[in-house]
């Protein structure tokens, strides 16, 4: 023990408070041994996020014994308060078939509870309710009371895991209990004890086993609501709340005992702050250095303009003096003269096979005015800042190539000397996602219209929470769209009047489309092939694991050689009608089987579409590829964005899709000026079409190649 402190004390320095940035908000927080240790270290709990937790009334702690190879229990202990009393109540059954009975009364022992609650520590207890609920609820009261009850249930596990440091060297309950002053009358409790006593009472019967169980039981549902309470006290704001004798440290108040390059200095004497100013790398260059140096002050000074100057060294300069008007147009009047003379500049790139660039162009404009009515007079419109090659470029490499905008300005500044802040790249993305927000919309309409769709989505974090992108593809077109929850109201929004075949994972959401589905049997190949190897003695998984997969396979290599064609995929309907019959007859006794034979017979008319449609796949790996385009363009937006936002990148990233899937670039698009993807398509296929019939008429003259370009085929 004394070697296992030491190397806690060792760990427990290693420990230091680190601030969650908005990007990691949505992470699932992580368990930090070296904060375990110093809790260890301290004898005090550490806590990192205070949960929201109170106890009320019509809490029940709730307590399960049983044998877990053998999938039975024998016994179940609940506690709870009624008036100032504290009851127990305990529930046996001495076999499998006295369980059914053990679990009514359990049940009836619930109902006079009002607003009851379980609480629980660890998930064997909802794995139990969920099993109770398969094996015994037939009516649709039993099932949505066990829903009721698995819904509102609290695990404490989970409410303390990462988040409540508790100085103890496992999270299990017998030692956090005994951390909060609780003891077993039995020295020797666990739950390896406890099956060993049930062992002994089967082969003997003994009725002080039996007891010892009882007990046992009883004390962990005592052991439950005393860390119940701890947690309780812990919840309870620390300014209103009187001085508790657990003492919880708060890790975020904890002081930073290391010492680093990069903090703030805390200055003991007043002068210590203007002499550490002083040593600052920036501060040295710009002020000490210089003096010294004559590189360094000329690399200074060099920054020094650029940063004062603000804009890009003008490459041409246009003067429109030639634009004066000849007469003035509300009185006629000839006596028109300059009044004032203005400039603008237009920073564009110039695009070509070779290569790219700068092209920054000022405009010299003036503004008239007649002398006879003092009308001021305009002719010359200003043009765009920003031109639009630099723009479709801009675009380009947000979306597709996956720069953030903070990393793109330094781009256009190193590359094409050309000074564009952020707010000008995120005006950019804006506008062009408003100009583009028709295509938009044409792209939904394709897909909704179409016979076939690959459905899927993903998370996104948006001011620390949770939201959700839809992707829906048709293998031409793509769209993502934005819903603030999971909810399937957004996909059915955007498929409304869609009476073709959806290809989706086994999301529940998807049931309500009232459609001809397709389930990705990749999904569920995966699914069974993760419970074979959890469950490598389960000989019902192994058969059931071969027979899917001799089904299966015949398919897939039907595919590889004829395509997904119904004419010659039909075949193996028989094959699908002799594992359904044989799935049937076969009575499976573990739960796991149970499971997937439920789920075999539940989508029946739904893993099989593909063998009656043509082009139907068999997978969802479509939107799955799509699904990887938003998710890295999630790992450069981070969780900082906004819905409005958010929206903007996912009009123009299902273009960019788009492009990709119908084989066309997506800066050519967005160069093109074009704002129908189909028609630029026509545009491209005719360019190319102009250009194989020059390659393959060279030889000719060139009246006959101009002829051979007038005509192609779908002019």
């Amino acid at each position: 023990m004394a070697t296992i402190s030491r190397r806690s004390h060792q760990l427990s320095c290693t420990y230091r408070p680190r601030r969650r940035s908005a990007r990691n908000r949505l992470k699932a927080t992580k368990h930090e041994p070296a904060l375990k240790a110093l809790a260890i270290q301290a004898n005090r709990i550490h806590v990192v996020d205070t949960p929201t937790f109170a106890i009320t009334s019509g809490v029940v702690y709730l307590d399960v014994e049983g044998v877990p190879d053998r999938e039975f229990y024998y016994l179940i202990g609940m506690r709870y308060r009624r008036g100032d009393e504290d009851l127990h109540l305990s529930f046996w059954a001495d076999d499998p078939s006295g369980e059914c009975d053990m679990w009514r009364s359990f049940v009836r022992a619930l109902s006079p509870i009002s607003d009851v609650r379980l609480i629980h520590y660890g998930s064997y207890e909802t794995q139990f309710l969920k099993r109770m609920k398969e094996r015994y609820c037939k009516d649709s009261d039993d099932i949505e009371l066990v829903d009721r009850l698995v819904a509102t249930s609290l695990n404490l596990l989970g409410l303390t895991y990462a988040h409540i440091y508790f100085p103890t060297y496992s999270n299990g309950l017998k030692e956090i209990a005994g951390y909060l002053g609780f003891h077993w009358s039995e020295k020797n409790s666990s739950g390896r004890q406890a099956l060993m006593w049930h062992s002994g009472w089967e082969a003997s019967g003994e009725s002080c086993l039996k007891q010892k169980l009882i007990t046992y039981n009883d004390e962990d549902c005592a052991a439950v609501e005393r860390l119940a309470q701890a947690i309780a006290d812990i919840c309870i704001p620390r300014a209103t709340a009187a001085k508790s004798s657990l003492d919880p440290v708060d890790v975020h108040l904890l002081v930073d005992r290391h010492k680093r390059m990069f903090r703030p200095l805390d200055c003991a004497v007043p002068e210590f702050k203007q002499i550490n100013d002083a040593a600052y790398w920036d501060y040295q260059r710009a002020k000490v250095y210089v003096r010294s140096r004559g590189h360094i002050r000329k690399v200074a000074e060099k920054g020094q303009r650029q940063k004062s100057k603000g804009r890009s060294r003008v490459n041409k300069v246009i003067d429109y003096d030639d634009l004066r008007p000849s007469h003035c147009p509300r009185c006629g009047s000839t006596a028109v003269h300059k009044h004032v003379r203005y400039t603008a500049v237009t920073a564009d790139i110039v695009l070509s096979a070779s290569g790219a660039k700068r092209s920054v162009i000022q405009s010299v404009f003036y503004r008239y005015r007649c002398w006879a009515c003092h009308k001021y007079l305009m002719p010359y419109q200003r043009h765009e800042k920003y031109g639009d090659s630099l723009r479709a470029y801009i675009i380009y490499m947000i979306i597709q190539m996956g720069i953030s905008q903070h990393r793109l300005c330094e781009h256009l500044q190193d590359v094409f000397d050309l000074h564009v802040d952020r707010r000008a790249i995120n005006r950019i993305k804006i506008g062009s996602a408003n100009r583009y927000e028709q295509t938009y919309e044409r792209l939904r309409h394709r897909i909704a219209s179409g016979e076939l769709v690959h459905a899927d989505e993903t998370r996104v974090p948006i001011s620390g929470e949770s939201h959700y992108i839809w992707v829906f593809t048709n293998l031409e077109e793509v769209i993502f769209v934005y819903s603030a929850s999971r909810d399937a109201s957004t996909a059915q929004e955007t498929l409304r009047g869609f009476m073709g075949v959806l290809v989706s994972d086994f999301y529940a959401g998807y049931e309500s489309f009232e459609c001809v589905q397709q389930k990705c049997l990749i999904h569920l190949m995966r699914d069974i092939n993760d419970d074979v190897l959890k469950h490598p003695f389960n000989t019902e998984m192994e058969e059931l694991a071969h027979a899917f997969a001799v089904l299966l396979k015949p398919m897939v290599e039907t595919i590889d050689r004829f395509g997904l064609k119904a004419y010659h995929l039909r075949k193996h309907q028989k094959g699908v009608a002799h594992f359904y019959t044989t799935l049937a007859e076969r009575d499976y006794q573990t739960e796991v089987a149970v499971g997937y034979k439920k789920r075999f017979e539940r989508y029946r008319d739904k893993l099989f579409t593909f063998l009656d449609y043509d082009d139907v796949p068999w997978n969802n790996n479509n939107a799955e590829h799509a699904v990887k385009a938003f998710v890295r363009l999630r790992n450069v937006i981070g969780g900082g964005s906004t819905p409005k936002g958010i929206r903007d990148y996912l009009v123009l990233l299902s273009i960019s899709e788009t492009c990709k899937y119908k084989g066309l670039s997506f800066l050519d698009f967005l160069r093109s000026g074009e704002a129908d993807v189909d028609t630029f398509a026509a545009r491209t296929d005719r360019a190319r079409y102009i250009t194989r019939t020059l390659n393959t008429k060279g030889r000719g003259s060139g009246d006959q190649k101009a002829a051979h370009i007038v005509s192609p085929p779908y002019s």
